[in-house]
């Protein structure tokens, strides 16, 4: 189990980095972005800058669809049998 723990630990903390350099690389330009796209290479070699644009914060942004059914409502709760 220790083995595992530590494997989700570098899992979250390489999910959490690629987060943060993806940010960084939205607003670098020149010298710094090349050196931003490096360092997400290392951590994700087949990484590309298309994948970027497909990220749930760009899906987030775009405008949303107006709903075609309005959502239903859950049924009331069951009154619950009194014992005599």
């Amino acid at each position: 189990m220790v083995e595992r723990r530590i494997e989700l630990d570098r899992r979250y903390m390489r999910k959490n980095k690629m987060r943060k350099l993806k940010a960084k690389l939205a607003t670098a330009t020149g010298p710094d972005r090349e050196k931003i796209l490096y360092k997400i290479h290392r951590l994700s070699p087949w990484w590309t800058e298309a994948s970027l644009t497909n990220t749930p914060q760009a899906a987030s942004t775009a405008p949303k669809a107006a709903p075609s059914e309005p959502k239903k409502k859950a049924p009331p709760p069951r009154p619950k049998k009194e014992k005599a």
